[in-house]
C-alpha cells in the first residue's frame, strides 16, 4: 500500500513539473533530469508492485513506461523518452555481460548436440508453419496483396524470417532480474543466442533472394552478407579480446568492479556505433571469456554488477515501454494477435518436437518454448532493414511487426518467468 501511495504521489509531482516546464525552451537539462529521475523511481516502484503478483519486474517497468508514455498519459513526453534512450547501448551491453557470466562452456559442452537439435527444430517448425499460413493468406494481408509468383514468395520469406526471430536481450534480462540459475536457464540462453545468430545469417540469404525476385538493387555498396558477417564475427572477436583484457584486470587489480564494468560496457557500446559491432554479441562474448578463464574473480564481479544493474534495467525497460507504438497495435490489432498466437503455437510445437529428439536429461526442457516468445531489439533492427531496403512494401511489414513486438515484449517476460518458477530456478544465483 505504501508503494502504491508513493507511486501516486510521484505521478502527481511529475504532472505538476511537466505543466510548469511547458513552453520553456531552455528546459532541456531539466527535461533530461526529470526523465531519468522519474523513470528510475516510479518504474522501480511499479516493478515491485507487479512482483507481488508473481510477474517479472521488467513487466512492471514496461507497463509503467507504456502507461506513462507519449501515447497514453504523456507523463513521459517524446522528448523525455528520447533522453531515456541514451542508456540503451549501456543497458544492452550490461545485460549481455551478465548473461555471458552465466554460460560455462564445461557445463554446456555435454549438451551441445541436444541444444543444436532443439534450436534447429524450433526454427524449422516455426518457419514452416508461419511461412505456409502467411503465403496462403497473403492476398488478405495489408502489405502487397497484388504480389504473385516469385515476388509473393520472396515477401513471404522476408516477413516469416523476421517474425520467427527471438529476443536475447529480454531473455537475458528476465534471467538477471530473477537471479535464475539452472539447466533451463542455461538452455534458454544457448538456444536463444544461437538461434538468433542462425536467423540473422538466414536473413541475409532471404534479403538477397528478395532483391532478385522484386528487382530491387542493393542500397549499399557493401553486400549484406559480408556486412552482417563482420557484424557477427567481428563483434564476437572484439568482445572476446576485451573480455580477456578485463579478466587480466580482475586477476591483477580487481578494484572498483562496478565502475570498471560500466566503463567496459560504455566502450563496447561506443565501439558498436563506431565500428558497426553489435554490443549484445560483444558483451556476451566478453562475459563468457571472464567466466571461463577467470571464474573466481568472475563470481565476485557477478555479485557487484547484479547489485548495481537495477538502475540501468529500470530506465532501459521504462524507455522501451514508453516507445511502444499503441497506434500500430490499434490499427492492426486483430491481425497482430492472430499472428502472435500462431507463432506461439508454432514455437511450442517446435520445442516439443526438438525435446523428443535432443535427449535432454532434465524435466524442465519442455518449458523452453516459454523463453522464446519475446521479441525486441533484434527483430526491430531486421524490420527496419526491410523497410529501408524495400520502401514500397517494407513499410507495411514494419508497421505490422511493431504491433507484434508490442505484444511479444509484454507477454514474453511473463511466460519466461513462469517457466523459471516452475523449474525452481528463480533465486538460485544466490546459492
Amino acid at each position: 500500500m505504501r508503494r502504491l501511495a508513493a507511486l501516486a504521489l510521484l505521478l502527481g509531482s511529475v504532472l505538476v513539473a511537466r505543466r510548469t516546464m511547458a513552453g520553456d525552451a531552455a528546459a532541456d537539462l531539466r527535461t533530461a533530469a526529470l526523465a531519468f529521475g522519474f523513470a528510475l523511481i516510479a518504474a522501480a516502484l511499479a516493478g515491485g508492485l507487479v512482483e507481488r503478483l508473481k510477474l517479472p519486474r521488467i513487466s512492471g517497468y514496461l507497463l509503467f513506461g507504456l502507461a506513462c508514455g507519449p501515447q497514453a498519459a504523456d507523463l513521459i513526453s517524446r522528448a523525455m523518452a528520447s533522453e531515456l534512450g541514451l542508456v540503451n547501448g549501456l543497458a544492452i551491453a550490461l545485460i549481455a555481460f551478465i548473461a555471458g557470466l552465466e554460460i560455462n562452456l564445461a557445463r554446456v559442452r555435454d549438451r551441445l548436440r541436444g541444444i543444436v537439435i532443439l534450436g534447429v527444430s524450433v526454427i524449422v517448425v516455426t518457419f514452416v508453419v508461419l511461412g505456409t499460413v502467411i503465403y496462403v493468406f497473403w492476398p488478405s494481408l495489408p502489405i502487397a496483396p497484388e504480389a504473385t509468383g516469385a515476388a509473393r514468395l520472396a515477401m513471404t520469406l522476408t516477413l516469416t524470417t523476421v517474425l520467427v526471430s527471438f529476443s536475447p536481450t529480454v531473455t537475458i534480462a528476465v534471467i538477471a532480474e530473477s537471479r535464475a540459475r539452472g539447466p533451463l536457464t542455461e538452455l534458454a540462453l544457448a538456444v536463444v543466442v544461437l538461434a538468433d545468430l542462425a536467423l540473422i545469417l538466414g536473413f541475409t540469404i532471404v534479403m538477397q533472394y528478395t532483391r532478385s525476385a522484386t528487382g530491387v538493387a542493393s542500397s549499399t555498396d557493401v553486400g549484406l552478407l559480408p556486412f552482417l558477417s563482420w557484424d557477427i564475427v567481428g563483434s564476437l572477436a572484439f568482445g572476446a579480446g576485451v573480455g580477456a583484457l578485463f579478466a587480466f584486470y580482475l586477476n591483477h587489480v580487481s578494484r572498483e568492479l562496478t565502475l570498471s564494468l560500466l566503463a567496459l560496457c560504455v566502450i563496447m557500446s561506443v565501439a558498436g556505433e563506431t565500428w558497426q559491432f553489435e554490443p549484445l554479441l560483444s558483451a556476451l562474448a566478453a562475459g563468457m571469456v571472464v567466466e571461463n578463464i577467470a571464474p573466481p574473480r568472475g563470481d565476485a564481479l557477478k555479485l557487484a554488477i547484479e547489485r548495481g544493474a537495477l538502475p540501468v534495467l529500470v530506465v532501459f525497460f521504462a524507455a522501451a515501454g514508453a516507445s511502444l507504438q499503441l497506434d500500430a497495435l490499434a490499427k492492426l490489432g486483430a491481425l497482430a494477435v492472430g499472428l502472435a498466437t500462431l507463432r506461439l503455437v508454432a514455437v511450442w510445437l517446435g520445442t516439443n518436437l526438438g525435446v523428443k529428439h535432443a535427449n535432454l536429461d532434465f524435466a524442465a526442457a519442455p518449458l523452453l518454448w516459454m523463453a522464446l516468445i519475446s521479441q525486441a531489439g533484434v527483430t526491430l533492427g531486421l524490420t527496419m532493414m526491410v523497410s529501408t531496403e524495400f520502401p514500397d512494401w517494407g513499410a507495411q511489414i514494419q508497421t505490422l511487426m511493431v504491433a507484434l513486438i508490442a505484444i511479444h515484449e509484454l507477454v514474453g517476460p511473463i511466460l519466461f518467468r513462469s517457466a523459471l518458477a516452475k523449474a525452481g530456478e528463480i533465486g538460485k544465483m544466490d546459492s
